[in-house]
C-alpha cells in the first residue's frame, strides 16, 4: 500500500524536513499465526510459567494520564473469576477529577500527535503488534486467563493474535485511505488530507475481549486522535498490561488515557465536555442507546458532531436444514455456545433444529458435553471456565431456575451451578415448545442455548420466526448441504445478522478475513478490523489548487 505524506511541511513542528518525504510501503500484513499449546510445546511452557508468576503477585494497578502513574485513596480487589478468594491485586478507582484530567492531558497531546507524519503513528503500532507477537505474548495471554477466566487457547486467538492483528491490519487499512486521492482536471491538482477529528475520543470497553480493549483506543489514535479510555471494572487487569505494552511500543504521553471511574462518572464528564468529538464502544445494547440519548441531548454543546461507533448485544442463533451434516451441527453447537462460557458477542444462544435430524444431533451434542470439562483456566483439560461475575452468575442462574419450573421448556443438558469457589454455570441446553420463550428472544451472555425443534414442512415459517424473534441482528449460521436450501436461507435472513456463517458456527471471526459488526440493535455496523471502522475516526479536508487562476469574470456564453 502507498501513501504520498501531503502533511503541511511549512508549520513549525515540520520545519526541519521540509523536503520531499517519500512514498512509503508498509509491510503487507499478514494473520499472526495461532499457536497449539499442545503437552510438550515451547509456548505451553512458556505460559505456564507466566501463569505462576503472576499468580504469585499482587500487582499494585495505577491509573495513566498524561504519561503519569495515578493513584487514590480508593482501591479495588482484583481476583480470578474461577477463584475468588485468590488476589490478583488491586487498582485505584477514579473519580470525576481524574476523567477530567485524562481529558485535559489528551487536549494537551493532541496537536503534536496530529502533525506527527503518519509512517511514525504506523511505526509505533507495527511495534506494538510484534512486542505482542513476542515478548508480551505470554503475559497478555496469561492475564487474560486469570482476570477474564479464559482457557489458553481463547486467550491466544483474542489476546495475542486478533490484537496483533489489528495493529497490522489497521495500519494497512490506514495507507489505503490516505491514498485514496480524487481526480483532477487540467490545471487543477486535488487532494483529500484525512484530519483526525477535532476533540478527544472516547473509548468504552469489554470485559470479554482483550483484543476489542485493545483495539477502541488504538484505532482511533492510529489515524491521529487522542483517546481517553475506560475499560470494564472486570478488565482492568489485562488492560494494565495493555498500557505497558503501549507505552513501550511508543504511544507518546497523553494520546492514550487510561482511567477506572464508574460509567456513571466518566459520561456525565465526557458527554458534557464541548471537545468530545467521539465514541468507540463495545458493550450491551441498553448502555448504548442510553448514551447516545445523553450524546443527542447534549449535541448543541459540542464543537463538532461526534462519531457515535458501537458494537452492542446479539441474539446469534444456529440454523440447521434437514439437508445439514449433521456432526458439522453438533460440533457448531457445542463450540459456538459454550467455548469462552458464551461470553462472546457472537456466541450461539437460539438455535433451531429440523424435527427430523434432531433425535441425532441431540445425541451427538450429548456425547461431546458429556467430555467436556469445567474448571480454572490453569488447568489446560477445561474447555469451560468461569462467567466473569456474580451479577452474571445470578442472572444465568435465575434463568436456568426459570427454565426448570416453565411448562415451555426443559433442562436437557446442564443445569448445574455453584459459586463457592467461582462462578461456574455448566454447559446448559434449554428444549422450549415456544420458539419465542424469554430465552430465545434475551440476551444472557453465558453458557445457555435454547434449541426450538421446528416441523420440517413449516420451513418458511420458522424462518419468518427466526428474523421476528429478536432485535439483534450480530451473527448468525445456517447448515445445509442442499445448494438451492443454501441460497434461499441466505437471501431470506439478510438482515439477520452482520456476519453470516454458511456451515460454519457463528463465532470466530478473523480481522482482515471477516470484518466484524452488526446491526439492528446490536450496533451501528462499523465493522472492526476494517477501513469501514477507521473512516469513522477521519474528518478529510478536501484541497483544490488552481495553478492558473483566471483573470476575467466573464464567461464566454457572456458574449453577444
Amino acid at each position: 500500500m502507498i501513501f504520498i505524506d501531503l502533511i503541511n511541511t511549512n508549520n513549525n513542528h515540520h520545519k526541519q524536513n521540509a523536503m520531499p518525504k517519500g512514498i512509503f510501503n508498509v509491510p503487507k500484513a499478514v494473520n499472526e499465526p495461532v499457536k497449539s499449546y499442545a503437552p510438550g510445546s515451547p509456548e505451553r511452557a512458556e505460559l505456564k510459567k507466566q501463569l505462576e508468576l503472576l499468580r504469585s503477585q499482587e500487582l499494585d494497578i495505577p491509573m495513566f494520564i498524561g504519561g503519569q502513574e495515578i493513584r487514590t485513596d480508593n482501591k479495588k480487589r482484583i481476583h480470578p473469576p474461577h477463584e475468588i478468594n485468590h488476589t490478583l491485586g488491586y487498582y485505584h478507582q477514579g473519580d470525576e477529577t481524574h476523567v477530567h484530567m485524562a481529558i485535559d492531558a489528551a487536549l494537551k497531546a493532541r496537536k503534536k500527535w496530529a502533525e506527527l507524519s503518519w509512517e511514525h503513528r504506523a511505526s509505533i503500532f507495527l511495534k506494538a503488534a510484534d512486542l505482542l507477537a513476542g515478548p508480551y505474548r505470554q503475559v497478555l495471554n496469561a492475564a487474560t486467563m486469570l482476570g477474564q477466566s479464559k482457557n489458553a487457547f481463547q486467550a491466544e486467538i483474542d489476546a495475542a493474535c486478533e490484537l496483533a492483528d489489528f495493529f497490522r491490519f489497521n495500519v494497512q487499512y490506514m495507507t489505503q485511505i490516505y491514498s485514496d486521492q480524487p481526480e483532477s482536471s487540467p490545471g487543477i491538482w486535488n487532494r483529500v488530507e484525512y484530519r483526525p477529528l477535532e476533540g478527544f475520543v472516547f473509548a468504552l470497553t469489554p470485559f470479554n475481549f482483550t483484543s476489542i480493549a485493545g483495539n477502541l483506543q488504538t484505532a482511533p489514535a492510529m489515524m491521529g486522535n487522542v483517546t481517553v479510555w475506560k475499560p470494564s471494572k472486570t478488565a482492568v487487569y489485562s488492560a494494565y498490561f495493555l498500557m505497558k505494552l503501549f507505552k513501550e511500543a511508543g504511544v507518546p504521553d497523553g494520546v492514550i488515557n487510561l482511567v477506572y471511574a464508574s460509567g456513571p462518572v466518566a459520561a456525565n464528564v465526557v458527554f458534557e465536555h464541548p471537545d468530545f468529538a467521539g465514541f468507540h464502544f463495545t458493550g450491551s445494547t441498553s448502555v448504548f442507546q442510553s448514551t447516545w440519548k445523553a450524546i443527542g441531548t447534549n449535541i448543541a454543546k459540542y464543537k463538532t458532531y461526534p462519531r457515535i461507533v458501537g458494537e452492542t448485544g446479539g441474539k446469534d442463533y444456529i440454523f440447521a436444514h434437514k439437508s445439514c451434516d449433521v456432526k458439522a451441527v453438533a460440533t457448531a453447537i457445542t463450540r459456538g455456545a459454550f467455548e469462552y462460557q458464551g461470553q462472546k458477542c457472537s456466541a450461539a444462544s437460539r438455535a433451531y433444529m429440523p424435527s427430523s435430524k434432531w433425535a441425532e444431533i441431540r445425541e451427538l451434542v450429548g456425547e461431546q458435553l458429556k467430555e467436556v470439562k469445567m474448571g480454572p483456566p490453569e488447568d489446560f483439560t477445561n474447555f469451560v471456565n468461569a462467567v466473569i461475575d456474580e451479577a452474571s452468575f445470578d442472572k444465568l442462574a435465575g434463568a436456568i431456575d426459570d427454565a426448570k419450573a416453565s411448562k415451555e421448556a426443559e433442562i436437557i443438558f446442564g443445569g448445574n451451578y455453584d459459586k463457592s469457589v467461582g462462578y461456574f454455570i455448566e454447559p446448559t441446553i434449554i428444549l422450549t415448545t415456544n420458539p419465542k420463550y424469554d430465552t430465545m428472544e434475551e440476551e444472557l451472555f453465558g453458557p445457555v442455548l435454547t434449541i426450538y425443534v421446528y416441523d420440517d414442512t413449516k420451513l418458511d415459517e420458522t424462518l419468518d420466526t427466526l428474523d421476528s424473534t429478536s432485535i439483534y441482528a450480530l451473527t448468525g449460521g445456517i447448515f445445509a448441504q442442499d445448494r438451492y436450501i443454501i441460497e434461499k436461507l441466505t437471501k431470506r435472513l439478510v438482515n439477520t445478522a452482520g456476519n453470516f456463517y454458511i456451515n460454519d458456527k457463528p463465532t470466530g471471526a478473523v480481522v482482515g478475513q471477516q470484518p466484524f459488526g452488526g446491526s439492528r440493535g446490536s450496533g451501528t455496523n462499523d465493522k472492526a478490523g476494517s477501513a469501514i471502522n477507521l473512516m469513522r475516526w477521519v474528518s478529510p479536508r478536501t484541497i483544490k489548487e488552481t495553478f492558473v487562476p483566471p483573470h476575467d469574470y466573464k464567461y464566454p456564453f457572456l458574449a453577444e
